[in-house]
This record gives structure tokens, sequence and C-alpha cells, in this order.
């Protein structure tokens, strides 16, 4: 099961019902933190989640709503005696950053490992996650983020009997292991059955829509989009500061067909993004305009 919680949906300011863009999910003990915009720490307060186990933070870019919250969060995570590594992803100049903001925070009880990104698209073995960062189109260097848990094939007990492996070795085939007794090669393809469908979810925000999106955002389970305006008189200043149209969000979601979108990042005059969404729907109808702390479980199918 893989838990996520859009703890800010926010973009430029925060206001008093809506704090700056963060999204959290938590797999297995371990969790992500994708952007930390102010208030990411008091929103993952009043969800009731736990600072500690986050183990990565992706950062999409560098701009001040979705970083500020960094040094507040780091010192938290210092106090609550965190000794584990933490580490970080970014476009090229994470590691500048980051210093820069720790000048109020300069001594932590743990390392911090960097993981910069400098081609259109990197991926990343992190936590259990299998991780894709891909370049968006913003005004500054930018990228997106496909989170994916796979799923090994199910452990067959009579495909171990019949080919008479020991029992001793059948957990460590199940993890994945190869296991050498003698001249013997044990492989886990030789108790395994096919890989089966694994969880998805994708977050692109601050960006014009790009077909990098598109593509990685292809039969998610969920894909997060940036809707930061949904009238239609705004799509000049969209194009001139390299933002999304609600209708774009739609349109992008409608090629790549997730199981749902939810839509975030909303300019500090749109009060209501609820108003747009008849339009949203009638493009691609498993769309939902969020609000801070939108929440969902995602299950392996055999789970639900």
């Amino acid at each position: 099961m893989l838990d996520v919680c859009l703890l800010g949906t926010g973009g430029m300011m925060p206001l008093p019902k809506r704090w700056l863009t963060a999204l959290m999910t938590r797999f297995n003990g371990s969790s992500i933190l994708i952007d930390c915009g102010e208030g990411t720490q008091i929103a993952i307060k009043q969800k009731g989640w736990s600072f500690k186990p986050i183990d990565v933070i992706c950062f999409t870019h560098y701009h001040g709503d979705h970083v500020a919250g960094l040094p507040g969060l780091l010192l938290t995570m210092g106090n609550a005696q965190r000794e584990e590594p933490l580490t970080m992803v970014g476009p090229k100049g994470l590691e500048r950053v980051v210093n820069a903001l720790r000048v109020i925070a300069p001594e932590l009880p743990f390392e911090i490992r960097y993981i910069e990104l400098t081609k259109p698209e990197e991926t990343l073995e992190l936590a259990g996650y299998h991780i894709t960062a891909f370049r968006v189109n913003h005004n500054v260097t930018c990228y997106g983020y496909s989170l994916e848990i796979p799923r090994q094939g199910k452990f067959s007990p009579e495909r171990a009997k019949e080919q008479q492996i020991p029992l001793k070795y059948w957990n460590p085939l199940q993890k994945g292991q190869i296991i050498e007794d003698g001249d013997q090669i044990y492989t886990p393809s030789m108790v395994l059955g096919p890989e089966r469908k694994g969880l998805k979810v994708v977050y692109a925000t601050d960006t014009r829509p790009t077909e990098s999106i598109a593509r990685n955002a292809a039969g998610a389970d969920l894909f997060i989009c940036e809707g930061m305006y949904g009238e239609e008189d705004k799509i000049d200043k969209a194009k001139e500061n390299r933002h999304m149209m609600f209708r774009e969000a739609a349109e992008i979601a409608r090629e790549a067909d997730p199981d749902q979108m939810w839509l975030t990042h909303y300019s500090p005059a749109l009060i209501n993004p609820e108003e747009y969404m008849a339009m949203v729907r009638e493009i691609f109808p498993r769309a939902y305009a969020c609000k801070d702390g939108k929440s969902v479980e995602l299950k392996f199918e055999e789970d639900e």
C-alpha cells in the first residue's frame, strides 16, 4: 500500500487555508517528500504523519514557494533525533541552494546526500521507489517526478518443489537474491511468476504542457498536475510565466489516461477552483480540484 498526501496546494504565496507546494508519500516505513514550500512541516503535523521516516526529498526547482520550508523542516527532523542519512534530489545547483538555506540550520545530526539532475530524464532507485525525474518547461530548470513501486511476480511453492530447491533458499529467492550452492545456482526466475502491476504516482508542476509529462503519466494510478489558472482569459499570462491552465492539464490527462488526476498549485487569485471543474471533467472525468491534505491509499490490485 502507498499512502499519498498533497500537503500544500498553493502557488506563489500561502493563503489562510492553503499552504504552499508539497507532496508526501509513505511506503514500507519510508517517506518521500516532493518540494517543501512554506508551511510544509505544519501541514505534516496537521495530517498526523511523522517527519522522521522522510528518507528522500525531491525538488522540482528552486523558486521560493517550493523550497522556503526546508530549513525549518530540517531543524525539526534534527530535533527528532534523526541520525540516518537524508537524500536530496533536484536540478543542478541543489547543494549550493540547500547550503544557502542551511545558514540558519548549520548543525544537523544526520548526513545530507545530494543527487543533482543534469539530463532531460534520469532514473533512480531510492528507498524502495523507482523514481523517474523528467524535465518540464518552466522559466528555470524544472523537473517532474514519477514515483513507482514495482511488484515482482508471485512466489510459487509448487515450482520450488518441482525443482527440488531447498526450503532454506525460498525466502532469499523470493526477495530477489541469487543463491549459489556448490555447482548449483538458484535464481528468482525459477520460483517467481510474471511481474505484477505495481503502483505509480506522477507529479508535475510549474510548467507548460510537454510531451514528457504525458509520456510519464501514461497509465499512472494518480497524476498530480499543476492547475495555476482556471480562467480562460489567463492563457497569455500562463504562457508568459510558463504555467498551466486547468484545461491544458485535463488535455494531458486525457492523453495519458491515469486512474485519476488531482489539480494543484493554484494562483492566489483563484479562490474557488471547483468553479472550473465542470469544464475539466468534460475533457477528463476522473479529475479533482484538491485542497490541502487531500490523501489516498493506493493498493496493489490483489489487495483491493
